[in-house]
C-alpha cells in the first residue's frame, strides 16, 4: 500500500504533498523514527498529518495553539480532541446547586465548570471517584451505570479512538503523570508534533514557575527574609507557599458554611496555587544545578514577581515523546539547534526542509530599507529615525490596514508616542493584556471593524492569521533578540550560542509570515533595522530553503560580499 493511499478523502494531494509524504515513507523504510518536516505556510501540513496518522492506523497529534486544535478538529472529525476542564460543566457541582443536569448552558454561564469539581472524593477513609466519573475501563465497555461527566466522556473517547488530538499541555500531562492510569491506551504507532519550534517554550512552561508578589502576599510571607538569589532557598518558599495554601484548602472543606454554601471558585483557586508550588518544588528539587532563578522583577523596593526556568529541556523529552516514529512540524525550525535543545543526536533525526513556498514571491516580497542598526543601548537619535520611517510607510499605506512588530513593549510605546497624529490615531498596541482590560482577540476584533487600522506589537510575531485585507502591509522595526538581561536567556546563550541566534531567526521568520496565509494572498514587508539582513545571511545555516527566494540569495557571493563590505 502506498502512503499516500491515506489521504484525507475529498481532497487531491498537490505535488508538493507528494514529494514530502514520499520523502517521508522512504526516511521511515529506512529506519528513521524522528523526522523534521520544515514547510512554509500553505503547503497543507495538517492533511499530511492526517495521511500520517492514518497510514500508521493509530496516532497523537499535538499542536501549541488553540485556534490550530479548533481547525484540525473542523477538518477532520476522525481526530477525537481532547479540551481542557474549563470547557465542561460540573455535573456534581449542578446537582448540589439543583440545577438540572441536562440544562448544561445555565452551569456554564454560571461558571460551574469541571475544573472546579472534586473528581476525587474521600469516603469511609479512601479515595474514590466522583460519582459521575467512571474509570476508563468502566467507559469502554459501557459498563458504568449512571450519567458520565462530560470532561470525562471526551477524555476516554481521545483515548479510546485511535486518533486524537491534543495541546502540548495536555499531552505533557498525561504522559508524565498518568501512565500508570492510562498505560495501553498511551501506546500509539505515530505521534505528530505541529508547531514544533514552539515544544521548548511548551515544555518550559509545564515544568517552571512564576511565584507573584499576590501569592506572597495571600500567604502572609515576608519575601525580605528569602535570598532569592538561593536555590535552596526559593525551594523552601515554595514549601511554604504549598503549606498555607494546604491550610486554607483543609479548612475550607471542613467549614460548616462551606458544606451548606460550597465555594468552588475560590477551592479551584487555592487548589491550583498549591499543586503549582508543589510540582514546582519537586522538579526544581530533582535537579537544582539545572533551573535558573532571574532577576526579581521589582517596582522601586516592592516585589512583583520571581519566575525560575530550566535550563536545558533535554531531561524531560524522554517522558513526553514515546512513540515509535515522531514527526515534527513548522514553518521555521533548524535541525542543529532543535536537536541541542532536544538533547537528540543529529545522527538519530532526519529533515525534509521543503525547497519552495507555494506562495508566489511577488506576493510576499520583503524589502529591507536598512535605516540604522538597533543595536542594544542605540542612540535615541537612531530609534527617532526608525519611528520616522515608520511614521512615512504609514503615510503611504494610509488606505490599507497593516501590522508595525518591534521588540519590547516599551518600544512599542516610544514609537506610538512619536508618530504623527494622523497616524498615532490609526494605531492599535495589542498586546495579551492591555489597557481598559481589553484581550488580544479584543483588539484584533476591533481592527478587523476599522478602516486602515494598524496593530502595534512586540507579541503579535506569531500565533496571528492577518488573512487578506486584515494586513496589506507589515513593517519589522527592530531584530527581535530574546532579551539577554534575563537570567536565563543569558545562562542559555553562553551555553548554546546557537539557541540564541537560532530563536531570533525563528521568530524573525514567523514574523514575516503574518499578512499572508493563503495562495491568494498578498502583502509588503518593509524591514527597518540594518542588523536584520546581515543577521539572517549571517546565520543562513538556520534558514529553511522556503525562505531563500524572498530573501534574493540566488547570487549568494556577491550578496554576502556586499554585506562585509557594508
Amino acid at each position: 500500500m502506498s502512503i499516500l493511499d491515506n489521504f484525507p478523502s475529498g481532497l487531491t494531494p498537490r505535488p508538493i504533498q507528494i514529494e514530502i509524504l514520499n520523502e517521508i515513507d522512504k526516511k521511515i523504510k529506512s529506519g528513521a523514527k524522528k523526522i523534521i518536516v520544515s514547510a512554509p505556510t500553505g503547503v497543507g501540513k495538517s492533511p499530511m498529518a492526517i495521511n500520517l496518522a492514518q497510514h500508521f492506523e493509530n496516532s497523537f497529534v499535538v499542536t501549541a495553539s488553540k485556534s490550530l486544535q479548533d481547525q484540525y478538529s473542523h477538518d477532520f472529525s476522525l481526530l477525537k480532541p481532547v479540551k481542557g476542564k474549563s470547557n465542561f460543566a460540573c455535573l456534581k457541582i449542578m446537582e448540589k446547586k439543583r440545577i438540572k443536569l441536562d440544562d448544561i448552558s445555565k452551569a456554564m454561564q454560571l461558571h460551574y465548570t469541571c475544573e472546579k469539581g472534586e473528581c476525587i472524593e474521600k469516603k469511609n477513609g479512601k479515595n474514590t471517584n466522583c460519582k459521575f466519573k467512571p474509570t476508563i475501563q468502566e467507559y469502554e465497555s459501557n459498563s458504568f451505570d449512571g450519567t458520565i461527566c462530560p470532561y470525562y466522556s471526551q477524555k476516554y473517547d481521545a483515548l479510546i479512538s485511535p486518533h486524537s488530538l491534543w495541546n502540548y499541555h495536555a499531552y505533557f500531562q498525561i504522559m508524565k503523570y498518568n501512565q500508570k492510569n492510562y498505560g495501553g491506551y498511551l501506546n500509539r504507532r505515530i505521534s505528530i508534533f505541529d508547531e514544533a519550534h514552539k515544544i521548548e517554550d511548551q515544555i518550559i512552561q509545564f515544568v517552571g514557575i512564576n511565584i507573584y508578589k499576590r501569592i506572597i502576599d495571600e500567604c502572609g510571607l515576608d519575601i525580605t527574609t528569602y535570598d532569592l538569589s538561593d536555590i535552596d532557598l526559593v525551594i523552601t518558599l515554595l514549601d511554604d507557599i504549598a503549606s498555607h495554601y494546604a491550610k486554607e484548602i483543609a479548612e475550607l472543606k471542613g467549614s460548616r458554611l462551606f458544606e451548606r454554601f460550597p465555594d468552588y471558585d475560590r477551592l479551584q483557586y487555592l487548589e491550583g496555587n498549591y499543586d503549582r508550588a508543589t510540582k514546582a518544588r519537586i522538579e526544581i528539587l530533582s535537579d537544582k544545578e539545572n533551573f535558573i532563578i532571574n532577576e526579581p522583577k521589582m517596582d522601586g523596593d516592592l516585589f512583583l514577581s520571581l519566575d525560575v526556568k530550566p535550563l536545558d529541556i533535554s531531561k524531560y523529552v524522554k517522558d513526553f515523546f514515546q512513540t515509535p516514529i515522531q514527526i515534527f512540524m513548522s514553518a521555521t525550525i533548524d535541525k542543529n539547534s532543535f536537536c541541542e535543545t532536544m538533547g537528540i543526536p543529529p545522527d538519530e533525526i532526519e529533515i525534509i526542509d521543503t525547497p519552495n513556498s507555494p506562495f508566489p514571491v511577488e506576493n510576499r516580497k520583503i524589502n529591507f530599507l536598512n535605516v540604522c542598526k538597533l543595536k542594544f543601548g542605540a542612540p535615541n537619535q537612531d530609534e527617532l529615525k526608525v519611528i520616522k520611517k515608520i511614521d512615512e510607510l504609514l503615510s503611504s499605506h494610509n488606505d490599507e490596514r497593516g501590522l508595525v512588530l518591534t521588540s519590547s513593549l516599551y518600544r512599542c510605546n516610544e514609537i506610538y508616542n512619536n508618530l504623527s497624529a494622523e497616524n498615532k490615531n490609526r494605531i492599535r498596541i495589542c498586546h495579551a493584556q492591555n489597557p481598559g482590560g481589553k484581550t488580544q482577540d479584543d483588539i484584533l476584533k476591533e481592527h478587523a471593524q476599522s478602516k486602515n487600522g494598524v496593530l502595534l506589537s512586540s507579541s503579535l510575531w506569531e500565533g496571528v492569521d492577518l488573512k487578506d485585507d486584515l494586513s496589506r502591509f507589515q513593517i519589522i522595526a527592530k531584530v527581535p533578540y530574546p532579551n539577554y538581561k534575563e537570567k536565563r536567556i543569558a545562562a542559555k546563550k553562553a551555553k548554546y550560542p546557537l539557541w540564541y541566534t537560532s530563536q531570533t531567526v525563528t521568530k524573525l521568520l514567523q514574523g514575516f509570515g503574518r499578512s499572508i496565509r493563503s495562495n491568494q494572498d498578498w502583502a509588503v514587508t518593509y524591514v527597518l533595522d540594518s542588523a536584520v539582513e546581515y543577521l539572517l545571511y549571517s546565520a543562513r545555516n538556520l534558514v529553511p530553503k522556503a525562505y531563500h527566494d524572498v530573501l534574493g540569495w540566488n547570487d549568494s557571493k556577491t550578496k554576502f560580499r556586499s554585506f562585509l563590505e557594508n
